[in-house]
Order: structure tokens, then sequence, then C-alpha cells
């Protein structure tokens, strides 16, 4: 008998007799060309249909691949009722044969930047885990209509190309990588699958709040698919924009490779001044970059802030500033980042 016939009965009858489902399978084949690793990871689970799903699918793909995963339902406590539902997805993810473990967010609750506090925080608990289990995979639930609502938001905003296609099917973060399998996936599959395989998931009432911008972003797309937008001709923008950038980040990697020099006794990184002789958008990336990693941060810095920067060393100004966690100091014909502390 095949290796890939031993991984295939070890399937839980539970999963197994809903994966026979067309429409399910359909979804899983789809899923698993996605995804595409063979190592451990770590699933982000919410309760919502997307997470679910993911839950689900995840499990069939690691059971046919011999890989351990991990999952951790986050408690951003940011609902009275949130604990409560915390332990209810931990109940159905177990009676599917998923176990799975929550991780609390400590903490006062923000007044503002909800949404985007509660994500750093769950990025913060989820990469502990990794370091925790040498584990460098993290999956995320994000679908179709959350790369559509992501590119209108930081349309809006008035982001770069880079800003534009910042949703992404695997990127990395340090050493972490971030995979998004579900990224070709309509958020109607997925709660279509979450209703055939758990028969719940949880309604997150700030989906329907107006003051979130994702909201009001979600609200217009539906609009302007009223009005004769096509997803797949958008989606077919996206990927145009994806291939653009992709030629810009090829030159950033060689600005950084060819005109950086990182001291590791001193800690610093040093840009000489063919780094700052480079298409501007090819010198705001890098230094962007270089900022993010000498800093440590998690999000790269304010584009405002680093225009001038830029704008400032490049006028032969006597320089020195900060800005994400680093002191910028232009020395002669080099600038030199180091770390604040």
């Amino acid at each position: 008998m095949s290796r890939k016939n031993l991984n295939a009965k070890k399937i839980p009858k539970v999963l197994d007799l809903k994966l026979k489902n067309r429409r399910i399978n359909q979804i899983y084949k789809k899923f698993e060309k996605s995804l595409n690793i063979n190592e451990n990871f770590i699933v982000a689970v919410s309760g919502g249909p997307d997470s679910l799903a993911l839950s689900f699918l995840s499990k069939i793909y690691s059971i046919k691949r011999n890989l351990k995963v991990k999952y951790y339902i986050v408690d951003h406590r940011l609902r009275a009722e949130s604990t409560y539902e915390a332990k209810i997805v931990k109940k159905i993810l177990k009676k599917n044969s998923i176990d799975s473990n929550i991780l609390t967010l400590k903490g006062r609750k923000p007044n503002k930047n909800i949404q985007s506090l509660a994500r750093q925080k769950r990025y913060k608990l989820l990469f502990a885990k990794c370091k925790q289990f040498k584990i460098n995979h993290i999956l995320l639930g994000h679908h179709l209509d959350d790369l559509f609502e992501n590119f209108f938001i930081r349309l809006v905003r008035g982001s770069g190309l880079r800003g534009l296609i910042s949703l992404d099917k695997k990127n990395k973060k340090g050493l972490i990588n971030l995979n998004r399998p579900l990224l070709d996936q309509k958020k109607s599959d997925l709660i279509f699958l979450s209703n055939k395989i758990f028969e719940f998931y949880i309604k997150d009432p700030s989906n329907e709040k107006d003051k979130f911008l994702r909201i009001k972003i979600r609200k217009l797309i539906t609009n302007l698919q009223k009005d004769g937008l096509d997803k797949n001709k958008l989606s077919m923008t996206i990927d145009n924009l994806k291939r653009s950038n992709n030629v810009i980040d090829f030159y950033v990697s060689e600005n950084l490779k060819k005109n950086t020099f990182f001291s590791l006794k001193k800690d610093h990184l040093i840009l000489n001044k063919k780094f700052f002789q480079q298409p501007y958008e090819v010198v705001f990336r890098a230094f962007s970059d270089s900022i993010q990693f000498v800093g440590k941060k998690y999000y790269p810095a304010r584009g405002k802030k680093l225009d001038r920067i830029i704008s400032d060393i490049e006028n032969d100004k006597v320089y020195k500033s900060t800005l994400g966690g680093c002191v910028i100091e232009k020395v002669n014909q080099t600038v030199i980042i180091s770390r604040e502390y």
C-alpha cells in the first residue's frame, strides 16, 4: 500500500465523510494547490466562517502530508462575550477532531485604531508560539473578498503600488512565513463549507458597524457590483499590479545588496551614496525596509516622514532624526541607521 493511501486512512471519519461533498472537495483541491508547503504550521482561528473553513482544510492537508499543526483561538476580549465564544469554538473544533488552544490578549481595550492594534497583538502572540515550537509558518484566513476590500481601503488612503497589493498569498515577517491559502476562495464558499462541516460560525457584530472603514468599503463594493463592477476583472487588475510590483522589488533587493553594509559589532546599517542614486520608488522602499529591519518593527514607518527624510538627505542637509525605533544620521556621503534605545 502506498504512503499516500496510508495517510488517507488517518483522516477521521467525521471529516472524511464531509470531504466527499463535491463542492467541499473542489474547495479543498484549490486550497491544497494554493498552500503547497511541507513544513509544520500554526493556524489562527477566530471562529468566523473563513477561519473555521481554514481549520478544516488545513487539518485534512496536515494529515495527508503527515505534518504537525497547532490551532490557536485568539480571544481579543474586545467584546463581553468573546471569552465564551472562544470556548464554544474550541468545543466545536474538538467535536470535529481538531485540538486547539485559546490565547487571551491582556491589557486595556484601546479607544482608537481598535482593529489594527488587536491585529498587532494577535500576531505577537502567534509569533511567540512559533518561536516556542520552532515553527516558521502561520496560516491566516484572508479570502478573495478581503483582497478586494484591502485594495479599496489602500486606494482611499492614498497608498502606493506596494500598499494596493499588500495582501499576498505568501509573505515574510522576519523568520515567519505568513500564508494566506484562501486568498483565491470566495467568502460564499467558505460560509457554505463552515455550515456543512461545523453547522456553526460566529458573526462578529463589528462587521455591521459603519464606523469601521472596512465595513464602509464592503458596502461600497456591493453597491459597485450592482452598477457593473466585475470582480474577475478587478482580480486581473490586482494580478497585473503585483507583476509590476515584483519588478520594483527586484531592484529594491539589488539596491540593498549592493549599497548597504550591516555592522554586526556596532549593530547599525550603513547606506552608501549610491543607495540614494536609484529611482525614487526604489530608494523609498529600500530605505523603509532598512528602517524596519534595524528597528525590528512589525509595520513599516509612515510614508510622509520617510519622504521628508529622503529629501533632506538628497539635498545634502546635515541630518539626524529618529523614525521607526531608529536613529538616522547622515555622516559625510553615507547614512547610518542604528537602533534607538
